[in-house]
């Protein structure tokens, strides 16, 4: 049911959920690829073709260009799964690469890329090999898509490391829509090319996108995001929310900055990040 897939530089695992050969992944594995090759558990290599992505969820979809003879695994669901449960983490390997996990936490997760998540699964121990690996429940059901190697603060416990899940539940609204056109069919949201940390309560510039809007627009490496909308953010779950609520990619979003001790309005001309990437062939 797991396949193991080898993307442009990249390698990961995805989870089989069609009989057809239609394997579920985690977006970054297959982002731009040009060739992919999906390897079974006997070593034979199959090309796949990146089908579908979305961004908002992370999620993305391959189709093997010929028969795996793997059975699929049925969707479940995570809103059942609770702090304290068990579950298997499995990758390609069989039994070998799964591990059994724990529920640690399901809680927001942002993510200094522009990402987040309203409820995503914290897990551990750690798979070592998380991306595009699959949370399995008790009853076999697919729960959720590995995405990242996360360290917590538990407490009472300390530092844990782990892993962070993407719940299953998304997928299903955007399905239909992935696998028609490849993408979600609703406007995108507005996206800067600015990479953003938390900082001691305060919102850190670590990074831009070369070219992209908060670069063009002058925002620096090193500023402190104090507003966006006229409207003070402390943390990036908010701050996201405040761009997204603006309206559609193109909006124009002004940013209050302090740079040196010194306070800037810069407004940033946002653009569809989807625009940016190469997009899976249609066939």
């Amino acid at each position: 049911m797991t396949a193991r897939m080898l993307g442009t530089e990249r390698a990961g695992h995805g989870v089989v959920i069609r009989e057809n050969g239609l394997i579920l992944t985690i977006g970054y594995l297959v982002t731009e690829a040009e060739t992919i090759w999906i390897v079974d558990i006997h070593g034979r290599a199959i090309e796949g073709h990146a089908l579908a992505y979305d961004q908002e969820t992370g999620f993305a979809l391959v189709q093997a260009l010929g028969s795996l003879n793997l059975p699929a695994m049925p969707l479940g669901s995570a809103k059942d799964l609770k702090e304290g449960d068990h579950a298997i983490l499995a990758g390609h390997g069989g039994r070998s690469q799964a591990i059994k996990t724990r529920i640690q936490a399901k809680r927001e997760f942002a993510g200094y890329w522009e990402y987040l998540l309203d409820e995503a699964i914290f897990t551990a121990p750690p798979h070592p090999s998380w991306g595009g690996a699959g949370l399995i429940g008790k009853d076999g059901s697919l729960r959720g898509i590995g995405s990242l190697f996360v360290q917590q603060v538990v407490p009472d416990k300390g530092q844990i490391d782990g892993n962070m899940i993407v719940p299953i539940d998304i997928l299903k609204p955007i399905m239909d829509d992935m696998l028609t056109y490849g993408k979600v069919q609703k406007p995108p949201r507005p996206w800067l090319g600015m990479m953003t940390t938390e900082m001691e309560d305060v919102l850190v510039v670590a990074g831009l996108v070369e070219d992209g809007p908060a670069q063009e627009a002058d925002v620096r490496v090193g500023d402190f995001v104090l507003g966006v909308n006229g409207r003070p953010v402390e943390e990036l779950a908010g701050m996201f929310r405040n761009i997204w609520s603006s309206g559609e990619a193109g909006v124009e979003i002004p940013l209050t900055l302090q740079r040196d001790g010194e306070l800037i309005d810069i407004t940033v001309k946002s653009v569809s990040r989807a625009a940016r990437l190469k997009s899976p062939r249609m066939h």
